[in-house]
């Protein structure tokens, strides 16, 4: 009788102590799982803060800056988006304002060339630019080929420059010589004389310095 009575009162004891036992299991279940769900939001938290960030540091470095940017066009092949889906020259083709030099470039027979550069850098003079030389020096130049191809070649630059390369540089030309630039922000200057008055313009295979002055060898 009395092992009777032990075993049943070991029983309620059990039963007793039991849903206290899963009352603590929940719980510390519950705030392990508020742990965890805090971690799971934390985390992606911090990687899509560093991953903004980085999305807008990269996209400030492709915006484009200066004050000839407002005449590009806003839409169609000769925006900002537009030139950058097209390969340079194709690009260039499509902005009115680089129309004496998509000119050049096809009388020099570089359109391909260009084309089919990977990653390069155009230092691209507007159509002002060569309205800066005299008509006849002009006009010779874009009847000598070779000349032309020349000058042309020495606003190529054989790799992607970004606007903070430009701000103490020295880079080899397509033509074999040297241009030198300098600068900060969105102020740079090539060869000391021509100022880029619309930078970092993007297309499929380029970063393009819009200038305000054609550049010239020095042989």
């Amino acid at each position: 009788m009395n092992t009777r009575i032990r075993r049943t009162a070991g029983l309620l004891a059990a039963a007793a102590v039991l849903p206290l036992a899963l009352s603590a299991c929940s719980n510390g279940s519950s705030d392990s799982g508020k742990s965890d769900s805090s971690d799971k939001v934390s985390a992606p938290a911090i990687r899509s803060s560093d991953g903004m960030s980085g999305s807008n540091d990269a996209s400030s470095m492709a915006q484009p800056f200066g004050p000839a940017c407002s005449a590009v066009p806003k839409n169609g092949a000769g925006s900002f988006d537009g030139m950058a889906k097209a390969p340079v020259a194709t690009a260039a083709s499509n902005n009115p304002a680089l129309s004496t030099l998509v000119s050049a470039v096809k009388k020099a027979g570089l359109v391909d060339t260009l084309n089919n550069a990977q990653n390069i850098t155009v230092f691209a003079p507007t159509n002002d630019a060569f309205k800066k030389i005299p008509k006849a020096t002009l006009d010779t130049v874009l009847n000598d080929k070779a000349q032309l191809a020349k000058i042309l070649t020495y606003h190529v630059v054989g790799q992607k420059l970004a606007p903070k390369d430009l701000e103490n540089g020295s880079f080899d030309t397509l033509e074999k010589s040297k241009v030198m630039t300098s600068g900060s922000g969105e102020s740079y200057t090539v060869n000391d004389s021509a100022k880029v008055v619309c930078g970092n313009v993007q297309t499929a295979n380029a970063n393009v310095y819009i200038v305000d002055t054609v550049l010239m060898p020095k042989s």
